[in-house]
């Protein structure tokens, strides 16, 4: 397979910016992720690494080839499509010898390359229908198969499962996975569903308005948030957000929010002005001795947690906690945060603060 590197490129067109200048790395064998909301640009990177679309800037390399203005048919790189892209007045076989078959290889070679592919996929007993009365997930798999079968160096997936039900939607992005590292494939799959790549990629690049937010493992997006976009699109609930203004000093271990004492993680440089406290559902504990106070407006049972909503003096806050935990809406409660898990971030830019818990991800995306 194959490492991808990706060096400032860049796509315009005409007076539109669809990406601008965005670096990072796919190491030989990762299943990654390019994950953000519609129109961030995730495709059009996508289909600049496919050759679909050649960039105004920058470069691109596979195994160390420079490859940004070859055409798609000298890249070796396969694309998957979300409206499976199949040929209509083919049967399945067809479908799957198609490329090898245009490549000249014998026609011996293709019968088992392509009952190779189909038993791997589990599609050997539908290989003389037509793909016209196969379903969207068997229409998927062979959309899958033609990809796979001829070897290619790296996979390009943009929203493969999107045209699939919710239920088997899930149950293909277990087959994918599952089918990913089987081969150890380069996988690089476009998504706008956070929990889908939290729960596939082995690294994320989250986009947003053509500019790359964050670059990291799951954990570390998740953990340690580059900004606060990263910190709200990440995370059902997302993170909770409580503006103040005041000041962080150099070395710092601890915040004022609304006239009570906040431990934060060290934090390596001073900063003032308007800032925000940044702290994850999960990270927040509910206790009748917090003096940092809040009044339950809704709780909502999730069997072994409930997710408790509270007004505060600094805003709406989420907590997620376990179900036993006694939480009556209308009743004032003290709130405690879990200090080395919480983040600062600067109120204008939306950037995050380097403390101990983020600068090693922040120095490297």
């Amino acid at each position: 397979m194959a490492q991808i590197q990706i060096k400032n490129i860049r796509k315009e067109f005409g007076d539109f910016t669809a990406v601008k200048e965005s670096s990072f790395t796919i190491e030989d064998g990762e299943f990654f992720m390019l994950l953000g909301p519609s129109g961030c640009g995730k495709t059009t990177t996508l289909r600049m690494i496919a050759g679909l679309e050649l960039p105004t800037s920058g470069e691109i390399y596979l195994d160390g080839e420079e490859i940004s203005q070859l055409p798609p048919s000298q890249r070796d790189i396969a694309f998957v499509f979300q409206m499976f892209a199949l040929y209509p007045h083919m049967n399945v076989r067809k479908n799957l010898s198609y490329p090898l078959v245009s490549q000249g290889m014998p026609r011996a070679q293709v019968k088992e390359k392509v009952q190779e592919v189909a038993t791997i996929l589990g599609i050997q007993d539908m290989l003389n229908k037509p793909v016209g009365g196969l379903s969207g997930g068997d229409r998927q798999r062979v959309a899958l198969g033609r990809a796979i079968v001829r070897d290619p160096k790296a996979f390009m997936m943009d929203e493969p499962l999107g045209a699939l039900d919710a239920e088997f939607r899930e149950h293909m992005a277990e087959e994918l996975r599952a089918l990913h590292d089987r081969m150890n494939a380069t996988t690089v799959y476009v998504t706008h569903d956070q929990l889908e790549a939290m729960q596939k990629g082995d690294k994320i690049v989250v986009m947003n308005n053509a500019v790359v937010e964050q670059f990291g493992t799951p954990q570390e997006v998740y953990d340690k948030p580059a900004t606060m976009f990263v910190a709200d699109f990440i995370g059902s609930p997302s993170m909770n957000f409580l503006p103040f203004e005041g000041s962080v000093a150099e070395g710092a271990t601890s915040i004022t929010l609304d006239g009570q004492t906040m431990g934060i993680p060290q934090h390596r440089h001073g900063a003032s002005g308007k800032l925000v406290y940044g702290v994850r559902p999960e990270h927040i504990t509910l206790s009748d001795s917090g003096t940092y106070r809040g009044k339950v407006i809704t709780t909502e049972y999730l069997g072994t947690t409930q997710i408790v909503t509270l007004d505060n003096p600094n805003g709406e806050v989420t907590a997620r906690v376990a179900s036993a935990q006694v939480a009556k809406v209308g009743e004032q409660i003290g709130l405690s945060f879990e200090a080395p898990k919480l983040t600062l971030f600067d109120d204008a830019t939306g950037a995050a603060l380097v403390s101990e818990l983020n600068e090693k991800v922040l120095a490297h995306g």
